[in-house]
């Protein structure tokens, strides 16, 4: 059996990884998506292992501690990080594994599971960006412009990545991602 590929898609906020990530999955059986842990409170609406893993501040640093975390995160006093066992049942057993992940993560997963593919998904433009960010209309001037600020940090990292996908059509951009992992798969035959 061919082992399965990692696949990490990262990108500044608004730039719609999470619609690419939805239509890889639709379209691809065999893609496993990650859902990542976090020692926050479920929001209203958040599933159990659908939108999270929920565990707490104890447990998230005792999995850390025992290296069963790919990849880990702190933001406003709450963990983030990808659980690894199922990423490597999931590629030992031939599945493809995607994880959307920010660029600290991604840097992570890249020291400990070399053969991951990392994948940089771009706006058009920083304007562009910026009014994806704003026409959202459910936040407040000032955590508009904390994320203006964390997107243009993203935006810095895109050269560290194995491949950038332009995102100014969405059916296109993700085409190209399904390029790139038809590509990376073919590397093993």
């Amino acid at each position: 059996m061919t082992r399965g590929k990692l696949f990490v898609i990262s990108g500044p906020s608004g730039v719609g990884k999470g619609t690419i990530c939805k239509k890889i999955l639709e379209a691809d059986g065999n893609m496993r998506f990650s859902v990542s842990m976090t020692t926050r409170a479920p929001r209203e609406g958040e599933v159990e292992g659908v939108d999270y893993y929920y565990v707490s501040k104890e447990k998230f640093l005792e999995l850390l501690q025992e290296g069963e975390l790919l990849e880990h995160n702190k933001f406003v006093d709450n963990y983030y990080g990808t659980p690894r066992r199922n990423v490597v049942e999931w590629t030992e057993s031939g599945h493809d594994v995607l994880l959307d992940i920010d660029y600290h993560g991604a840097f992570q997963v890249r020291e400990s599971y070399p053969e991951a593919v990392l994948i940089f998904i771009a706006p058009p433009s920083v304007e562009e960006l910026k009014a994806r960010i704003r026409g959202r209309g459910t936040e407040t001037e000032e955590q508009i412009e904390g994320r203006i600020a964390q997107a243009m940090e993203d935006l810095a990292q895109a050269d560290e990545y194995d491949y950038l996908v332009l995102n100014d059509d969405v059916n296109t951009a993700v085409w190209k991602v399904q390029q790139i992992m038809r590509i990376e798969k073919g590397k093993e035959v």
